[in-house]
């Protein structure tokens, strides 16, 4: 492994002020709607591009925004884990590359995937439907309402619910990991029992893509999951074939 500086907690830069800006974010989000009553997360969070919402410097600052706590805690322990070692063996420039390749290449196909949602719903919905939903959809979202009908209700969620979250990134640090040390043995907290780094991915990732199939409305971005392992898995190949060593 290269020697790279190790800093706050004994993390390597990149990995160290990638968790410091992510917690930071949501410690301005909750600041922000508890004192001034502003959402940030409809302002950083990504909007499908045809929402009036969308920015396109959400496709960055998504990728540092999250839900809540449990959703920060859980992506910043996985790159506590496995991101400080992957900076450890590439670099910090590297490292840096291949966390926002992970992360863009995530949102990609998530906004894919909702492209294609959004292709089906506007073939099933009638004018006066799709009038009613562009002019008190957001409203009716910020009541806590939603659409009785299905269609209408689709449409209401694809232009008014931002996604936020490291998840496409980790995903592709979890990739990393298992491509890199395959037989490191991970120990697995349900059930307690070891198991190989590339047969965890390799479960991980068959999961969320059977996740992804059969529960295409779910408010988890089960496709940006597997976006991040793809992008990942391209950026390593690429990598491997054009310099000697990969680490």
């Amino acid at each position: 492994m290269n020697g790279y500086g190790r800093g706050l907690f004994g993390l390597p830069p990149v990995v160290k002020n990638i968790i410091l800006i992510n917690i930071l974010m949501l410690l301005a989000t909750w600041t922000m709607k508890g004192v001034f009553g502003t959402d940030l997360t409809t302002i950083l969070g990504l909007y499908y591009p045809r929402s009036d919402q969308f920015m396109p410097l959400q496709i960055l600052t998504h990728m540092f925004m999250h839900a809540n706590l449990w959703h920060l805690f859980f992506n910043m322990y996985a790159l506590y884990i496995f991101g400080g070692i992957l900076e450890n063996v590439w670099g910090p420039k590297r490292f840096f590359i291949y966390y926002m390749v992970c992360g863009l290449g995530a949102a990609l196909v998530h906004e894919t995937v909702i492209m294609l949602q959004y292709t089906k719903v506007m073939s099933a919905i009638s004018p006066d439907q799709l009038q009613i939903v562009l002019s008190d959809g957001m409203e009716y979202l910020a009541q806590g309402k939603v659409f009785t009908d299905e269609t209408m209700k689709d449409l209401q969620m694809i232009l008014n619910i931002p996604t936020v979250g490291a998840s496409g990134a980790v995903f592709g640090i979890l990739l990393a990991f298992g491509v890199l040390f395959p037989n490191t043995q991970l120990m697995l907290l349900i059930p307690p029992m070891p198991i190989k780094a590339k047969y965890f991915v390799i479960g991980y990732g068959a999961i969320e893509l059977w996740l992804a199939i059969t529960q295409p409305g779910s408010n988890i971005a089960h496709a940006a999951h597997l976006g991040g392992m793809l992008f990942g898995y391209i950026l390593i190949r690429y990598w491997r074939k054009t310099t000697k060593t990969l680490y």
